[in-house]
């Protein structure tokens, strides 16, 4: 097993609720990286895997919902997780790196919310964050769809 597997195992042992999503969004992050970086290569087997394995965390994310309790929460988030799996799809059929970092920046935002929501909670990990990845290159970026309408 290599450090960083090591060390995501090691997140996920005993860990919120709040926590374990967030992981989610950083896994899901990281494949689309890799897909960028992989389309920018030109390995398109690469790329399909990436975006392929962002689809399944995306997923993930989805059906965890509790419809029932997460009220008008719930339902944003998963009108949001049907936009950027759409957007998923899009990216691959174009072969589109903008596509992908779009991606990449709405679940980043969102990312985001959800470390606040950790912060306000007190369930914030013991242990170190890890070393956060490149930032995707985004400044041809068109705005993010409206995923709250």
């Amino acid at each position: 097993m290599d450090a960083k597997s090591s060390y995501r195992e090691t997140a996920v042992r005993g860990a919120s609720p709040v926590r374990l999503v967030i992981c989610l969004y950083e896994q899901a992050i990281e494949d689309l990286r890799r897909a960028v970086i992989a389309q920018e290569r030109g390995d398109i087997e690469a790329r399909t895997s990436g975006i392929n394995h962002a689809l399944m965390v995306v997923a993930q994310l989805q059906g965890s919902l509790d419809m029932q309790r997460g009220g008008e929460v719930a339902r944003n988030l998963a009108r949001f997780y049907g936009v950027v799996r759409t957007g998923l799809l899009e990216a691959q059929t174009q072969q589109s790196t903008r596509l992908l970092a779009q991606q990449i920046s709405q679940l980043a935002t969102v990312h985001e919310a959800w470390l606040e929501v950790e912060q306000a909670t007190g369930t914030i990990p013991s242990f170190p964050a890890p070393a956060q990845a490149a930032p995707v290159r985004t400044s041809s970026l068109t705005p993010a769809q409206d995923w709250n309408a």
